[in-house]
């Protein structure tokens, strides 16, 4: 249950309406006026005062921010640029807010159930921070506090989310965004259980056993509630700073990237569930070439149905079945799919599959173009709007913004891996049925609450 003050309160709400409706509204005005006026904007510089106050902001605006920057022009291109920017460390709060929130999550002895605690955070986020502690076994742990006031956050957040998705479409309805608000919504309010959390990494642990590549904490359940989270400590670098510090051999980076490619993909092909949140603070790397993966708030569970849509629109883009591509997107929720639109779709889709269908060693992109993305994404905004725009079903937001995500690491290892003989891998023998029953399976061991599977099929 939520401390005084920090339910989802009407002057929580207010508060935080009050340091972002300027921004917002900004954009709303400017964006007005560049469509009844003919007045083109400065939207690369508004852009980047929308960062600057989003940036000093803890909450999940800064997600959201995250996510849209990887859905294809679900905002403007200097926006999407700007926010991409936008990184899950903002300053960590202090000791005095960390005793409260411990106090109020453990009880006022909490300090007596730990043999030592760290004062400093060891890492920030958008959500909350984290805390190296041990415990009187000798276990050592990462103890997630999450700040003040976030119930009330998330829902004016997402008030201001919904203003600029609308006032976007008013402009430029190529991309109709209802699913896609309702969908960021769910998944933020979701992030906010930690206990749900906390369920959801007993799952990845489970899926991922088979893989000694890559590394799940493990929930400690009795330090565990609903703005606490206490797991195993895992060693290890963060990605980006193994990458900035100092160029790894060519052997290391494919090590990396194949571990990650199961770390997402072996859940989802074997289980129909994916880490929806691929950026580079989520995974650490280990001096083996091993890696750790964290954050385990942003999970979607799909039904078999849509796992085999994914496939079946694999072999769609590799023999130029046209009728076999239709029907893929149908069962992914898309509707009205005329034959211009599955032209339009069917490039973002030859973009995504197109390192799938090489049976050869090479890397994720063979151009060296970090924009290639965003052009073949702006030819098919193009292509959607003239052919009368498309509304993406919610089942879609995570697994693209994971393709693109997972896609722009392998870019950034520059890893050279045969992607094909790993898809095929995993896709042999797909059988609908037992995804089914291995995900339910799965889902009952781990502790997962049924609200975080999908509503049924349509």
């Amino acid at each position: 249950m939520a401390g005084p003050g920090e339910g989802a309160s009407l002057f929580g709400e207010i508060r935080r309406l009050a340091r972002t409706s300027g921004a917002v509204g900004g954009i709303a005005a400017r964006m007005a006026g560049e469509r009844v006026f003919g007045v083109r904007a400065n939207r690369a510089g508004h852009a980047e005062d929308l960062r600057t106050v989003l940036g000093g902001l803890k909450g999940p605006l800064m997600k959201v921010a995250q996510f849209l920057s990887t859905v294809p022009d679900a905002l403007p291109a200097e926006y999407a640029a700007e926010l991409a920017h936008l990184q899950a460390n903002a300053p960590p709060m202090g000791w005095s807010f960390v005793r409260r929130r411990m106090s109020a999550e453990l009880g006022p002895e909490w300090q007596g159930r730990f043999a030592a605690f760290g004062h400093e955070a060891a890492a920030a986020a958008s959500l909350g921070q984290v805390h190296r502690a041990r415990l009187h076994d000798g276990t050592d742990v990462a103890c997630k506090l999450q700040y003040p006031d976030m119930p009330s956050t998330v829902e004016a957040d997402l008030r201001q989310l919904r203003l600029a998705m609308a006032v976007y479409r008013r402009m430029d309805n190529a991309i109709q965004h209802d699913d896609i608000y309702v969908e960021l919504a769910e998944r933020l309010r979701e992030e906010l259980d930690y206990v749900r959390e906390a369920a959801q990494m007993r799952l990845y642990g489970l899926m991922l056993a088979p893989v000694p590549s890559v590394h799940v904490p493990l929930p400690i359940d009795s330090f565990c509630t609903r703005r606490l989270l206490t797991m195993t400590w895992l060693d290890g670098r963060p990605l980006i700073a193994r990458l900035e510090q100092e160029e790894p051999p060519q052997d290391e980076r494919n090590r990396i990237a194949e571990a990650l490619f199961r770390a997402w993909y072996v859940p989802f092909y074997r289980y129909g569930v994916i880490h929806g949140d691929p950026h580079l603070g989520n995974y650490q790397a280990r001096p083996d070439g091993t890696v750790n993966l964290l954050d385990f708030g942003a999970i979607r569970v799909f039904q078999a149905h849509f796992v085999r849509g994914v496939i079946d629109l694999y072999e769609a883009v590799r023999d130029g079945d046209e009728a076999k591509a239709h029907h893929a997107y149908e069962a992914w929720g898309f509707a009205d799919i005329s034959r211009e639109k599955l032209a339009v779709l069917n490039q973002w889709a030859q973009f995504l599959y197109e390192p799938l269908l090489d049976d050869r060693v090479r890397r994720i992109q063979e151009n060296d173009d970090p924009q290639f993305g965003r052009s073949v994404a702006e030819r098919v905004h193009a292509g959607l709007k003239r052919t009368g725009g498309v509304r993406p079903p919610r089942e879609f937001v995570l697994m693209d913004r994971s393709a693109i995500g997972l896609g722009s690491v392998f870019f950034r290892l520059r890893a050279e891996l045969n992607w094909y003989r790993l898809f095929q891998e995993l896709i042999a023998h797909f059988d609908t049925e037992a995804l089914a029953a291995r995900q339910s399976a799965a889902l009952a061991e781990a502790g997962v609450p049924p609200t975080a599977k999908e509503p049924p099929a349509r």
